[in-house]
């Protein structure tokens, strides 16, 4: 064999023995894709009560929640084509498991990923407190002292992902440019002190906020993020109005129309059936369907990007 042929027999030999590279990130799509939600068009995914969606934006890839079921995370995310092995980071917005129960399938694919959470006493996602929290008496023997009298300079609480990398958010936090989670606290008698996150991208037109079930009440989030920016672009998720009366529906769609500006809004999971009628008899033509599966463009005009796998 000549000694030409032979090594480009040995080249194409190496280039099919090698692995495939990893997709890589599309740095120009900018879109929301919902890929977890209990409603939605006929399609191989599966409808489940839950929320998680896809975000990419500036260069960046974010989960938002993980749905309630990893089986049918999984399952979802694989009809749609998305590799949730790459990721930059993840976001859960509170501690509800319709909106965390899928992280055990993100962190089976993606086991280092950051992943920001409400930072929340004892909560499910770690905690610490300084060794001197509690009051102390000196005059007890050691053995009925915390630690024998000695207690730890930091006291540190187990998490239910003790391998996971969580950052925990108390604050509005940028995250990356333009890109921050607004850290609201539910005063709702069934949710008091709930934390919870929302994601907030700041981008020419205005604020595109994601929300995960709003247990605050939208009106709150919707009011933080307009210290970054009072032109609200876009809102998409889950508005938590599922078994509100009609007269809370009323006033929260006028508040989102009227006082807010809201230019877009893309309701999904808790919002509520008689909520999504409301708000797209309000908003009309700027009410955008946001099933699962759907897509939905970043940009002046939002809208649906069909890239549903049928």
């Amino acid at each position: 064999m000549r000694p030409n042929l032979a090594m480009l027999l040995l080249v194409v030999g190496c280039a099919a023995a090698s692995p495939a590279p990893s997709p890589a990130k599309d740095a120009t799509r900018q879109q929301i894709t919902i890929l977890y939600d209990a409603f939605g068009k006929p399609s191989q995914m599966e409808k489940d009560w839950g929320f998680a969606a896809l975000i990419e934006y500036g260069g960046k890839r974010i989960l938002f929640d993980t749905g309630d079921n990893p089986d049918i995370l999984a399952k979802n995310a694989k009809a749609k084509g998305v590799d949730l092995s790459n990721l930059d980071f993840a976001v859960l917005s509170h501690r509800h498991g319709d909106h965390m129960g899928g992280l055990d399938y993100l962190l089976s694919v993606n086991p280092r990923v950051k992943i920001y959470a409400p930072k929340e006493n004892f909560g499910v996602y770690g905690f610490s407190l300084p060794g001197s929290f509690y009051r102390k008496d000196e005059a007890l023997p050691p053995e009925q002292r915390y630690y024998d009298g000695a207690p730890p300079q930091i006291l540190k609480f187990g998490s239910a992902w003790p391998k996971a990398s969580f950052e925990l958010i108390e604050k509005t936090t940028e995250i990356a440019p333009g890109i921050r989670l607004i850290a609201t606290v539910s005063d709702k008698p069934t949710t008091l002190e709930l934390r919870e996150l929302s994601l907030a991208i700041d981008t020419p037109d205005g604020i595109v906020l994601v929300v995960g079930c709003s247990h605050p009440g939208i009106d709150k989030i919707v009011e933080a993020a307009t210290a970054i920016d009072p032109r609200i672009h876009l809102i998409a998720g889950g508005l938590h109005l599922v078994v509100a009366k009609d007269a809370d529906i009323d006033g929260i769609v006028t508040a989102l129309r009227d006082k807010y500006k809201v230019a877009y809004i893309a309701p999904g999971h808790c919002t509520g059936e008689p909520a999504f009628a409301a708000l797209e008899k309000a908003f009309a033509r700027r009410y955008l369907y946001a099933g699962l599966g759907t897509g939905l463009a970043i940009g002046p005009t939002p809208g649906p990007v069909d890239t549903l796998r049928h």
